[in-house]
């Protein structure tokens, strides 16, 4: 306590006695009093409620000041305070809360997860806003479950996981993930936008899964219009893990898998196979073949390959992750390294593998933020071979059972057909695919670096530049083989292709920003400036002629050619966007942006996108008196305009052939031609999309629910238009702008967490409808046909068209009564006549339903009870129809094998079934694209499932904490199509969808995991 002297020496002189004493009470009572308001130290420790470990980063404000500091490495803090006053602890992702001193000297707390997914951070296109101030279609991804899906793709973590997104794969390792926002767009690229890090990717495939995170999805309009051109198909973006303060955390984790494919084709086995091929050939008049006639010396009775049960066999798929992360103020760093490997199910090399490190740094002095992003991945995949373009799964199939997989006196070891003996050209998938060498190896750097200023309160300046390199090589090597007949190798045709190309892309942003709070008007400023330029090269070498075990390097090859091709596109673009809001209430965003590139033509390199959104929070209007329990009442819409580019480069740039020949008077003389015919006037392709959605949110945001309607229309879209041949170009079409499209539907989402018990759980559901409709095609509306397909102004897309059979000619007086039938006969198929004009023709094919399908959905469930913790997701979709090609190859009645069904074939004395005669040449077309082959796409899958525990480690032990688990994927799938999978992505062609040729089935695994952090 400390005496003010001043007051003692008046005190002591100038009052009498009995006043002195009283006084010096007053003064001492007074003296202590404010002795007491004076600031004291504040310590203690701030630690998450949920696995008691120590926050760093977490802010302290002395409530009413500006007395503010954040807990270091440990989570420590301290503070000066008076005894009275208030700390308000704030941190992302908890809850925030305010403590009174009350005279004490230490508080320690635990701060609770923030379960109001509303306060959540989300990343928008070049920033971040929060989720209650959203005003467009910006969809967040629960990586809690979407973690479950052990894959090495991050983009196929979003199947199930949103309204409105669909996602197809395959179970060929390393193969694309397909993705689809809000339906298609276009008739050319229609995977969306990859963000990663605030770079835009070409393919999510080389960013490891489990540093993922965060993951948003743009779906309209007005969330996309700031990436332009790019954004026309929707935006994903992708943030990977950043470094916090604290001292280092060491992470490992190593998950192994096993995978099988769950669901295999009923086909004949030697006995069913020579019944039905015999049959084939009586019904054409042909003798049967030796390899299947009893009664010959050739016949095979030896040999009965299951080729399915020889080719499946047990995938492992390997996951192994090291993560380090920590740092200060001055830089904070997250370093993720990690291993994939996916090898087949199929006894054959092809396999997928993968090295990735991704290291992020940021940091901040003063004013001064900063950051860099160094990544790189080298990866390499063996991939299926192909003779003439069919699947792999498709000639294993048709693999006839009387051949044999192994054969020493063929050259390669690998057996095959005869001519003579069995007249099939069947394809030994294992012997194909074991003989040839197919690499594809590609190495991968990213580097970025930024750094942003704020040069007075509220205005920032950021540069960002970034550069992107991938090297790729294809190798592909084609040995002297004998695989049975047509499938002969010679010394002359061996071969080897190689091809080595790179591509880098290069970012240069310039960003300003700027926020302002006026009262109850609060402004959100951006604006940008970004070039940009993409180069490529390719350089290809042949080598031909190679014997038997000879070394298969170029310059052994008899024959040496090659080539090179490169091109740079570049490009420059504006952008601006402004957020407003009113006393929380009124909510408004415009973005503009300019996009010029050397992609189209002078004439055409610029376009503008732009859009507005617009949102009012009703349960923050003071007149109403809303019950307790409602949190949340949002009403948004948007509007949104932009463009896609999905063209190679000089597509408008008509190119020559300088060395075509020409007859002048009997001579040949020297000319020049026009090879392709192009369309100079070439532009962009423009998209513009309507929102309107209503978000609800009850009991303190723990049951949110969402509807919104969206219809998007495409125009100027580019399209091959054919051209008469008369023209003289080859081909005879023309890439042009000559096709509009219309996408609308209807999204539902409903999440419900209950995370305030010691059981804990959250449930989730989504579903999405989709109408798509074209609008219009080239100039005349000339439909395009594809595989078993038509589109068509006024239909869907792609839209499955076939002949309508119509049962099987019984007898001749049916064949005589029908409508012309060209070579019909006894126990073929009948098609309808649906013209009328008395004939089959072409024209009496009809639509069969749209390959696209007509409703999505996902359903998540998760829960904790003490150490333990479980996760369930079931996907689905349908409304669709599927043409299943491989189904048609199976019933075709010829050489190859068949399925089961076609034993139940037409006979004199078995009427009664809807399978035709087996004939080789199949003259009556039994086989031509048919209401037979069409089924429904409809399914619903238990995605994953999987059960965790979590290892009760001792506070003094090295471990922090460790968990371990199990996780089972593709377990359970309801439907009723015959094929592997009704999910299938063996052939995404625009014009030619849900056209299943032999997909790759997705496999079922089980996998076994270890996540431990020390």
């Amino acid at each position: 306590m400390t005496t003010n002297h001043r007051l003692f020496f008046y005190c002591n002189f100038l009052l009498p006695k009995k006043e002195w004493l009283l006084a010096l009470l007053v003064m001492l009572f007074a003296t202590y009093n404010v002795s007491a308001q004076q600031a004291n130290v504040v310590s203690g420790k701030i630690t998450s409620e949920k696995d008691k470990m120590p926050l760093s980063g977490v802010n302290i404000l002395v409530k009413g000041t500006s007395i503010a500091t954040s807990t270091g490495f440990d989570g420590d803090y301290s503070i000066n305070a008076k005894p009275t006053d208030v700390l308000i602890f704030s941190y992302i992702g908890y809850e925030t809360k305010e403590l009174t001193i009350d005279n004490r000297s230490q508080i320690n707390y635990a701060l609770k997860d923030d379960t109001n997914k509303l306060n959540e951070i989300v990343v928008i296109g070049y920033g971040t806003q929060k989720k209650a101030d959203l005003s467009g279609a910006v969809s967040v991804v629960s990586l809690k479950e979407a973690k479950t899906i052990v894959t090495y793709d991050p983009a196929k973590m979003l199947q199930g996981q949103v309204a409105g997104v669909s996602v197809q794969s395959s179970g060929e390792p390393g193969g694309f993930v397909n993705i689809k926002i809000r339906g298609i767009s276009s008739f050319a690229n229609t995977n969306p936008l990859f963000i990663i890090d605030g770079m835009i990717v070409d393919n999510p495939y080389d960013f490891a899964p489990g540093d993922v995170e965060s993951m948003q999805v743009l779906k309209d309009g007005a969330s996309a219009a700031i990436y332009g051109v790019r954004g026309a198909n929707g935006v994903v973006i992708i943030t990977t893990k950043k470094g916090k303060q604290g001292k280092m955390s060491v992470g490992f984790k190593t998950i192994t898998g096993f995978q099988t494919v769950p669901k295999k084709w009923s086909v004949t086995d030697r006995v069913g196979y020579q019944t039905i091929t015999s049959a084939a050939e009586k019904n054409a008049g042909l003798t049967i073949a030796p390899g299947n006639d009893p009664t010959n010396a050739l016949y095979i009775n030896n040999v009965n390959t299951n080729w399915q049960n020889e080719a499946f066999d047990t995938g492992i798929i390997q996951n192994q992750a090291l993560t380090l992360s920590g740092g200060s103020d001055g830089l904070a760093y997250n370093m993720n390294l990690d291993y994939f490997k996916n090898s087949s199910y199929v006894k054959s090399p092809q396999d997928y593998e993968r090295y990735t490190m991704n290291l992020n740094l940021s940091g901040k002095k003063g004013k001064f933020s900063y950051g860099s992003k160094i990544a790189y991945t080298q990866s390499g995949k063996e991939k299926f071979n192909s003779y003439v373009g069919e699947s792999a799964i498709s000639s294993l199939l048709t693999a006839i059972p009387t051949m044999p997989v192994y054969d020493e006196n063929r050259l390669g070891g690998y057996g095959g057909t005869d001519n003579l003996t069995q007249r099939a050209i069947s394809m030994n998938v294992i012997g194909f695919n074991n003989l040839l060498e197919n690499k594809d190896r590609r190495n991968r750097f990213i580097g970025d670096i930024w750094g942003q200023l704020e040069i007075v309160k509220g205005l920032k300046y950021k540069i960002d530049a970034s550069y992107d390199r991938t090297d790729t090589q294809n190798r592909l090597f084609i040995p002297p083989s004998d695989l049975g007949w047509y499938y002969i190798t010679t010394n002359d045709e061996a071969s080897l292709d190689i091809a080595n190309a790179n591509q880098t892309n290069t970012f240069l942003n310039n960003i300003l920003t700027y926020e302002k709070t006026l009262g109850k008007h609060k402004f959100d400023v951006l604006g940008g400036w970004i070039q940009e330029r993409k180069d490529f090269y390719n350089h290809w070498s042949k080598g031909v002629g190679y014997t038997p075990g000879e070394i298969s390097k170029l310059q052994y090859a008899d024959d040496i050619s090659g080539g090179e091709f490169e091109n740079t596109i570049t490009g420059i673009s504006y952008i601006s966007r402004i957020n407003y809001s009113f006393d929380d209430r009124y909510l408004f965003q415009a973005n503009f942006r300019q996009d010029k590139s050397s992609l189209f033509g002078e004439n055409y390199n610029k376009v503008n996108s732009y859009s507005f959104s617009g949102a009012w929070k009703i349960s923050n209007e003071k007149f109403l008196d809303l019950p307790e329990y409602v949190s949340n009442i949002k009403l948004r819409g948007s509007w949104g305009r932009l463009g896609n580019n999905p063209i190679a480069p000089y597509s408008f740039a008509t190119t020559v052939n300088r060395f075509a020949g020409y007859d002048f008077n009997n001579t040949l003389a020297n000319g020049t031609t026009v090879v392709s015919a192009l369309d100079p006037n070439l532009r962009w392709e423009t998209s513009e999309t309507s929102d309107i959605a209503l978000e609800l949110g009850f009991f303190n945001n723990d049951l949110q629910f969402t509807a919104e309607y969206f219809n998007k229309k495409s125009d100027d879209l580019l399209v091959n238009v054919p051209l008469p041949f008369s023209t003289g170009a080859f081909p005879a079409q023309i890439l042009t702008n000559g096709a509009a499209m219309n996408n609308s539907g209807y999204e539902f989402s409903l999440a419900y967490n209950n995370s305030h018990h010691e059981f804990k759980y959250n449930i989730s559901a989504n579903v999405g409808t989709l109408k798509n409709e074209v609008t219009k095609i080239g100039v005349n509306g000339n439909p395009i046909y594809g595989a078993a397909s038509k589109t068509e102004v006024g239909r869907a897309a792609g839209e499955i068209y076939a002949y309508q059979t119509d049962g099987i000619f019984q007898n001749a007086a049916e064949i005589a009564a029908a409508p012309t039938q060209t070579n019909a006969g006894i126990g073929d198929i009948r098609f309808k006549d649906i013209n009328g004009d008395g004939k089959i023709t072409d024209q009496d094919r009809t639509f069969q339903g749209s390959a696209i399908p007509t409703y999505s959905f996902g359903a998540n469930f998760g829960a904790s009870y003490k150490n333990f913790d479980f996760t369930m997701v079931w996907q689905g979709a349908g409304g669709n129809k599927v043409f299943n090609a491989m189904y048609r190859d199976l019933m075709v009645g010829q050489y190859g094998n068949h399925s089961t069904d076609e034993l139940n074939y037409w006979t004199p004395t078995n009427t009664n079934t809807d399978v035709p005669r087996p004939i080789i040449g199949d003259p009556n077309g039994n086989s031509r694209d048919s209401n037979r082959f069409v089924e429904k796409g409809d399914y619903v899958r238990l995605q994953t499932m999987e059960i965790g525990y979590q290892i009760p480690v001792p506070t003094s032990f090295f471990i922090e904490k460790a968990k371990v688990y199990i996780n089972g994927q593709n377990l359970w799938t309801i439907t009723s199509y015959k094929g592997y999978d009704p999910d299938f992505n063996s052939n995404d062609g625009l014009f030619s969808r849900g056209y299943d040729a032999g997909s790759f089935p997705n496999p079922r695994t089980i996998s076994l995991g270890l996540d431990v952090k020390f």
